[in-house]
């Protein structure tokens, strides 16, 4: 059996999948749009969120309660690949964010996401 601190390193060492996504609200098309270093953790992250009320994407969490989750897809758009000796990608997932929010445009009508102050 691998102590606390083996299974730690093990844990920092795995490569989860990171990059962009959207949560994209099926009935009107109206997205969120974020990014990453696991992609499958944030999917649970904001659905547990939504489900429990307590999202802070106060539009969102307003859809998502009179839609319901049904209404919600959760979609990829993009990921990095993991390069040897790199283990902080903050910087790369900030530009690829921005890059998908100048494409995507998801603010007011067409989105969750609200603008970020100059």
């Amino acid at each position: 059996m691998k102590t606390r601190k083996e299974l730690k390193t093990a844990y920092k060492e795995m490569k989860f999948q990171m990059g962009a996504f959207q949560v994209r609200n099926i009935a009107n098309g109206r997205i969120f749009i974020g990014t990453s270093n696991n992609l499958e953790a944030i999917w649970n992250r904001h659905r547990f969120q939504l489900n429990m009320g307590s999202h802070r994407n106060a539009m969102l969490q307003k859809d998502w309660n009179a839609l319901g989750e049904e209404s919600f897809v959760f979609e990829i758009l993009e990921t990095l690949e993991h390069e040897e000796g790199i283990t902080d990608y903050n910087k790369e997932l900030e530009v690829l964010e921005e890059m998908f929010l100048e494409e995507l445009q998801p603010y007011g009508d067409r989105g969750y996401n609200k603008k970020k102050k100059a």
